[in-house]
Parts: C-alpha cells; sequence; structure tokens
C-alpha cells in the first residue's frame, strides 16, 4: 500500500504535483544525486532534534526496528502510559505518521510533538516575538496527519498539536482555528482537503500538470518538469502566471499553450468576466493584460522591452551589491561589491571568517566604513531583490552600534540606492521564462565561472569552509559573490542600452 505520510502532505504543499510525479513519472529524467544544499537542510534539522532529544531526559526511544514492529510497540507504549515516546510510528488505513515526540498528557491521551528546525509561526521581517503570526501550513498539516490518527487509536481527541522550533519554544498548534482574518477556513479543514487531494494523486485517480516556479530548482524533478513546460509550450513559462492562474486559465477560456494566450482578445475575455463574478476568479484586467503581453514577447515578438524611459544616475562611483548569508543560521557571511570608478573596476569584499557574532559584526561594520568613505551624494548602488534590504533591517536589530534605523533607512530611501528587481518587474518585460537575475544575466550574455552557480550552493560551500578552513571553499564563495555583482551590472547597463534603443 502507497501510505498517506507527513513527507507526502509536506510536498503538496510546496508543489501539488510533486506527489504524483514521485510515483508515475519518468524515473530517467528524475536527478538521483542528492541536492547539496537540501542534505545540508536535512543534516542540520537532524542535528538540532539530536540536540533537543538530548535534553529531554527520560524517554522511550523507538527510532530503531522494522516499521511492523515499532507500530506494535508505539500502540503498546501508550496503552502502558509511557509518558514520553519519541519516533513512535502511527498507523491507520492508508494514513503513516511518525511524529518526532508523543507526550502523554494529565487527561490520559497523547499530543504529538514535532522537532522543527525552522520557527515555528510564520511571521514578517518586521515581527520579533516567536509567538506572533500564525501556524505554518506545512507543519500544521504534518501535525494533523499525526493527530488523526491518535485520534482514530483511541488516543486523543482533540485537534491540537505542538511544535518545538529552533529557538526552543514549544508553540501550541489549534487546528479548530481559522487560517486568517479573511480565510474562515480552518487548519483541519485544509489538513482533510489536502489529504483528499494527496490520496487522490496517489491512487492515479487524478493526474495533474508540472509548472515553472520560483521554487522549483531544488527539486529532484526540476528538469525534467522544466523540459515538459516548455516543450508543452505550457502558460507557466510565461513569468509570474504561475500554477493557479494557469489552472483558471486552462479551465475557464481553454488555452493551453503560451502561443495562444499571445492572441487573446482581452476585452471579450473582461466582458466575459463582468457577467460571471467566477469566470477568471481573482485574475484581473492589470494581471490578464500581463500575461498576453508576456506570451507575445516570449513568443512572437522575442525581444525585450521598456515600458517607460529609465535614468540612471550620473555619478562618480557605481557599486554593484550581493549579500550571501545562511538562514538555517541566521548568519550574513559575506558582503560584497563590485565597483566601478573612473573607468576602472574592482571587486571588494566584507567577509566573516569564523561563525561568530564578533565577526559577522565586523564585516558588517566594515561594509559600512567604506560607504561612509564615498563621496556623499556621488555615488549609486544596485541591488536585486528585496533580501539585500530585509535583511540588513535583521542586523540593525541585531548590531544597533554598528549603524541607527535612520541611517540605515536613509540609505535605501535615497534615490541613488535602487533594487534593479523593481525597476525589472515595473519597467521591462523579457522573451525569459523567469526573470532571476541569472536568467536575464545570462539572456544579456554574461556567464558565471562556477559550473554550478547558486546561493543555495554558495551556503553550503560556508558551512564546509567553516568545518575545513579550506581556502579554496571561500575562494569559490567569493568567484561566485563576485559574478553575481557583476551579474547585476550587466543587467543595469542592458535596462539602460535597452531604454535608449526603444525609445529614441
Amino acid at each position: 500500500m502507497v501510505y498517506i505520510t507527513a513527507s507526502k502532505l509536506y510536498d503538496y504543499i510546496q508543489c501539488p504535483h510533486k506527489v504524483w510525479r514521485d510515483i508515475y513519472g519518468p524515473e530517467d529524467e528524475k536527478i538521483l544525486e542528492p541536492n547539496p544544499f537540501v542534505q545540508l537542510l536535512w543534516e542540520k534539522g537532524s542535528a538540532y532534534e539530536k540536540t533537543v532529544v538530548e535534553r529531554l531526559g527520560s524517554f522511550l526511544d523507538l527510532s530503531e526496528g522494522s516499521q511492523e514492529e515499532r507500530i506494535r510497540k508505539t500502540v503498546a507504549a501508550m496503552e502502558r502510559k509511557v509518558p514520553l515516546i519519541y519516533q513512535g510510528v502511527l498507523r491507520d488505513a492508508d494514513l503513516l505518521g511518525v511524529p518526532d515526540l508523543l507526550r502523554l498528557l494529565p487527561d490520559g491521551s497523547y499530543t504529538p510533538v514535532d522537532i522543527k528546525s525552522g520557527m515555528a509561526f510564520e511571521k514578517s521581517s518586521d515581527e520579533e516575538d516567536t509567538d506572533d503570526g500564525k501556524p505554518k501550513k506545512h507543519y500544521a498539516v504534518q501535525l494533523a496527519l499525526y493527530i488523526e490518527v491518535l485520534q482514530k487509536l483511541g488516543f486523543k481527541t482533540d485537534h491540537s498539536g505542538f511544535v518545538f522550533d529552533i529557538h526552543g519554544n514549544e508553540v501550541e498548534y489549534r487546528m479548530d482555528q481559522p487560517m486568517g482574518i479573511r480565510n474562515k477556513t480552518t487548519f483541519w479543514e485544509f489538513y482533510l482537503n489536502t489529504k483528499e487531494a494527496v490520496r487522490v494523486l496517489l491512487k492515479n485517480e487524478l493526474q495533474n500538470n508540472p509548472a515553472l516556479a520560483g521554487c522549483c530548482k531544488l527539486c529532484p524533478w526540476y528538469k525534467s518538469c522544466k523540459k515538459w513546460c516548455v516543450d508543452s509550450d505550457d502558460l507557466t513559462t510565461i513569468f509570474y502566471v504561475g500554477r493557479k492562474n494557469r489552472d483558471m486559465v486552462n479551465e475557464d477560456l481553454g488555452l493551453y499553450k503560451a502561443s495562444e494566450l499571445s492572441s487573446l482578445n482581452i476585452q471579450e475575455a473582461l466582458s466575459t468576466k463582468s457577467k460571471d463574478k467566477n469566470f477568471l476568479k481573482g485574475i484581473g484586467e492589470s494581471t490578464l493584460e500581463k500575461m498576453v503581453k508576456r506570451a507575445n514577447i516570449l513568443n512572437v515578438t522575442k525581444q525585450p522591452v521598456v515600458n517607460e524611459k529609465i535614468a540612471f544616475p550620473n555619478v562618480s562611483y557605481e557599486l554593484f551589491f550581493d549579500i550571501e548569508d545562511d538562514p538555517t543560521q541566521e548568519f550574513v557571511y559575506m558582503h560584497g561589491v563590485y565597483e566601478r570608478h573612473d573607468g576602472q573596476e574592482r571587486y571588494i569584499h566584507f567577509t566573516a571568517k569564523e561563525n561568530t557574532a564578533m565577526a559577522e559584526k565586523m564585516a558588517w561594520k566594515e561594509f559600512w566604513d567604506y560607504i561612509e568613505r564615498l563621496p556623499a551624494n556621488d555615488y549609486a548602488v544596485y541591488y536585486y531583490s528585496h533580501h539585500e534590504k530585509t535583511t540588513y533591517r535583521k542586523l540593525q536589530k541585531e548590531y544597533p552600534d554598528v549603524i541607527s534605523v535612520d541611517s540605515l533607512e536613509a540609505f535605501f530611501e535615497n534615490p541613488n540606492v535602487i533594487d534593479l528587481y523593481k525597476v525589472v518587474l515595473s519597467k521591462t518585460d523579457w522573451p525569459v521564462y523567469s526573470y532571476s537575475l541569472k536568467e536575464l544575466a545570462v539572456y544579456l550574455g554574461f556567464k558565471w565561472r562556477d559550473e554550478t552557480p547558486s546561493g543555495a550552493l554558495s551556503i553550503q560551500w560556508f558551512n564546509e569552509y567553516l568545518k575545513t578552513n579550506d581556502d579554496k571553499q571561500l575562494e569559490r564563495i567569493l568567484l561566485y559573490n563576485e559574478d553575481d555583482c557583476k551579474a547585476t551590472m550587466v543587467l543595469k547597463d542592458g535596462i539602460e542600452r535597452i531604454s535608449r534603443s526603444s525609445l529614441v
């Protein structure tokens, strides 16, 4: 029997197609070699779980043995009212779960506790307290599976469980609460719907299609799914369409190919939409216009366009800026700048070579010391995506003596400090599947020197450097960061060149 497991529920939240493809997909197209960054995340999660377990005190360890043995021992242990069970196995019908912990409550029932190497609640970058925010969907569905099996086995009556997170907080997940202020669906209802969707896919009663999305690159099916999307001329090859809008257009307009969308009569579609509130639900006029325009650029004109004149600052110093950080440790280890001045170019980096707060702080301070030495109002800074700004706000809270809140905000509010992603998104369109820096820079002719450039692998390289102190690992990170900075320069110059040629 193919069981519904916590990992399959997690996969479905991340990608509804992966559940089906893992069982019925073309195995010869699957990348068998583990992704180093995914492996790193797994290792860190396992290490954190081990650290937590070592502090638990007395518990029954059921992590060894066959699945059938562990199932029997888990039920027997709960019948004996064992206070704490580690790695028990729960099964009922087609549901199978392995909660990290099963804890006996005063009323004689059991509650599941999952140890997670992330924060228990989702929260915005400006929130500081772990208690703020709401349960994460991918954590909730996993806990809910354990809860349901416990109920069916007669060891639980309510819909609650706990997450023990990276900060050592034990946070209760109440599944009967609504998922949001506007979304009245409860987490329990969401779980039941997700479980049924997974069940249908596992039985091959439904075959859903791949989609191109930003989260795909770490998946072993990435190349396979991308090939399917490109060969099928799928709508998700159009930037920002996504699975949800793709499926809506498929169903309501009967359009399945990106090349077909480029000739859509928008006004006719909007007329139908005005008479039926469920037609193209969630897709407004501006979104539809963007989809059609991008389909045309991708498949017909095949040329980038600038929608309005773009003028960049005329200054003596241009800085192309990129950071490297490890979210698994909440640690920023590199601030890279490619500087262009008076016809000369140079790469500068400010790097924390140890995983310590002092090293992180000093690297950041050195970056700001460099910025302060530049002539006021005669430099421009270019970066790509809001990540740098968000990360620097977090660093300011950690090291307020390096730079004040007001000074940091003034830096990013300076019109000469430019997020090129915002420029790309609001003022340009490109004949590519993604508007990532790598996709656009490669389109413009740039080539990374590393054969497998990625921010995720940079994190893995840094962790290897911390273990081995091997300068070759550090050099690889520096090479990658320098190329990211150069790519930002190539993109800025490309936008400027296209702007001049298309709006003369």
